[in-house]
């Protein structure tokens, strides 16, 4: 059944076009994921799909008594109405009825007793039973409870914008639709409510569309891709993991079909050029082809740009936690804490919301006081924070100035300088958008721009907090590229899945206060878990093997130790160092040799200046094994 059917709608603000005659339509079944580059569209095409926007022409079709509940980036509220009274707060018969029952239990639980009212209260409770809708009550509070909200009489002027959110998610979720549109729904929720919310949409007999970057939830609920680039859309059947290779193969047959048409168009022009006239059918009917071939647009893809490693030098002395304690309101947050970090650690820290994991990143970085424990930072530290709160943005500003405040350019372990502009182009932000003021750009694209602010800054610790909020999957892509690239630590709390298994190698978890570390990303994380529950659950026949099995487990990366490649690296690394240095000095005595040769001069010193920038690469590394290597023997000393 066709529930609702969009053709040729058009959409533009100023002079940049958001949809250029699109059309598409939405069946029963349809688990529909919209992604797309952060100001492209994607939220005012919802906000067109539900009635909130206009268009400028095309037609929109809605099947009878086909119902759409909507979830967007600004829902309204009232701050004195209470969590309950949000959840039920709709038009649909169903919502009335449950907020007058939960308004008339509250006036007769802080009131003396009223006969009338509660009079009123049984006649309501009996229309309730009669469309048994004390399940939709009792699912509200169970989906609640799921996204960590359990006192239903709070105000929700007193609630957190985090809180807020997922209390207008389980309000978008209770209420009865044929359509469900969703507007970045995992947002500021922690990973196991993400899982949830997996779980529950895949059960529901709903049709679905939203927008989300979050890539795991889209593989695991989607059954249908659109992409929103540049006013098209583009609509491919299956999850997001079918949608990667069939984009691949779209991509390829329009590349194909371009070269064919530039072909013609050459074609086509010679005989243009020759003096053809339209005389006749035949040739009107050639030249009306020509310019339709001339006219017909093709959108390219955006470049790659390539760049070396970023960030200033770190040497040996990192940042080191001792016995790092903290508390509020006399419930510990962080017991004891202890570690050191490594150059090239890639650390996400997770949790459920509310456990200390922005704590930790605060005492890291200075902003809040820890109760007891030390905070040791080496002096070639240079830590920056890339937080959710971008409020200090002077939105009179331009793009460019504000990513240059940051710096000019930033220096690379090559010796290339990167300037602020090539940086934002590889952060998609093109010429026209690099000077357009902030207040011009959407939510997202100032998120990016913040930072890109930050990135200049060239910190050798970088801190990021809920990164991916608000990002689109295009800016995390390149992120993650960058993280792989970038020379220093990287701490960073985050509830995207598939962010944290991409560039993480070890795991920070908070439970009750306490911080388990593990090795790896992720999906080894959970892999850890279930092994600890599995051996947690097993009778303790031989309870000592079984704890030492477990602390292995769990502390296997609290101990310093070399990877399988690392090791390999450091048996090497002074012979490879040695063969480098015999190679520049044999090059500058061919170059003493030759000095009046310059063709051969110059070849040679590009071979030098080659070898030179891989033995400096070399002796950063000679530097990073050496330090860890003594870290495994002070371990190894203490046992």
């Amino acid at each position: 059944m066709n529930l609702i059917t969009l053709e040729n709608i058009s959409k533009s603000y100023s002079e940049t076009i958001l949809l250029d005659n699109i059309s598409l339509g939405i069946n029963t079944g349809d688990k529909i994921g919209l992604i797309g580059l952060n100001g492209s569209g994607k939220s005012t095409l919802l906000k067109i799909i539900t009635g909130r926007d206009e268009f400028f022409n095309g037609n929109i079709t809605k099947g009878k008594d086909v119902r759409i509940e909507y979830l967007g980036q600004d829902t309204k509220f009232d701050e004195n109405s209470t969590i309950i009274d949000q959840i039920f707060n709709g038009d649909s018969l169903e919502m009335k009825l449950l907020k007058e029952y939960e308004s008339l239990v509250d006036y007769l639980n802080n009131h003396e007793f009223d006969a009338d009212i509660n009079d009123k209260l049984i006649k309501l409770q009996d229309k309730i039973d009669s469309l048994n809708l004390w399940s939709l009550e009792s699912e509200a509070k169970t989906i609640l409870n799921k996204l960590g909200i359990s006192d239903y009489s709070m105000k929700m002027g007193k609630l957190s914008g985090g809180q807020k959110k997922r209390v207008f998610l389980a309000g978008a979720l209770i209420k009865p639709c044929d359509l469900l549109v969703l507007d970045e729904p995992t947002n500021h929720l922690d990973s196991e409510s993400i899982e949830w919310l997996e779980e529950y949409l895949n059960s529901k007999n709903i049709s679905l569309l939203m927008i989300t970057h979050d890539r795991y939830f889209l593989d695991r609920v989607s059954n249908k891709i659109l992409e929103l680039d540049r006013g098209k859309l583009y609509s491919y059947t299956g999850n997001y993991t079918t949608y990667l290779e069939k984009k691949v193969e779209r991509i390829e047959l329009e590349q194909s079909m371009e070269e064919k048409r530039q072909k013609l168009i050459a074609k086509e022009l010679q005989w243009v050029r020759r003096g053809a006239k339209a005389r006749t059918t035949k040739q009107k009917a050639r030249l009306q082809r020509f310019d339709e071939l001339v006219s017909k647009e093709y959108i390219e893809e955006r470049p790659k740009i390539d760049m070396p490693f970023i960030g200033s030098r770190l040497g040996k002395k990192t940042i080191e936690l001792i016995d790092i304690c903290k508390s509020f309101n006399n419930k510990n947050i962080i017991n004891n804490f202890n570690y050191t970090f490594l150059k090239e650690d890639r650390i996400g820290i997770i949790g459920r919301n509310g456990v200390g994991k922005t704590t930790l990143l605060n005492i890291i970085t200075g902003d809040l006081k820890n109760d007891n424990g030390d905070v040791i930072i080496g002096d070639t530290v240079k830590i920056k924070s890339f937080t959710q709160d971008d409020s200090h943005m002077d939105l009179s500003m331009r793009a460019i100035d504000y990513i240059k405040e940051g710096g000019e350019w930033i220096p690379t372990d090559s010796g290339i300088k990167i300037s602020a502009s090539q940086l934002a182009e590889r952060f998609l932000f093109d010429g026209t958008k690099q000077y357009t003021p902030i207040e011009k750009l959407s939510g997202g694209e100032r998120r990016r721009l913040h930072l890109l602010r930050i990135l200049m800054e060239s910190p050798n610790v970088l801190i990021l907090d809920e990164p991916t909020n608000d990002l689109d999957i295009e800016t995390l892509k390149i992120l993650e590229d960058f993280i792989d690239e970038f020379v220093g630590i990287v701490i960073v709390v985050s509830h995207d899945r598939y962010f944290l298994d991409r560039i993480c190698n070890k795991i920070f978890a908070f439970d009750n206060g306490n911080i388990s570390i593990y090795n790896g990303n992720y999906s080894d994380f959970l892999i850890y878990k279930e092994i600890e529950d599995s051996n947690s659950n097993k009778a303790d026949t031989n309870s000592s093997k079984e704890k030492k099995k477990k602390e292995y487990i769990k502390n296997k990366d609290t101990r310093p130790k070399f990877t399988f490649k690392e090791q390999k690296e450091f048996e090497t690394i002074y012979d490879d160092i040695e063969k480098l240095e015999i190679a520049i000095s044999s090059i500058e005595e061919e170059m003493s040799k030759n000095a009046s040769n310059y063709g051969l001069l110059s070849e040679l010193d590009k071979e030098k200046n080659t070898l030179e920038e891989e033995l400096m690469f070399k002796y950063e590394r000679q530097e990073y094994l050496e330090n860890l290597d003594l870290k495994i023997k002070e371990f190894n000393s203490q046992k």
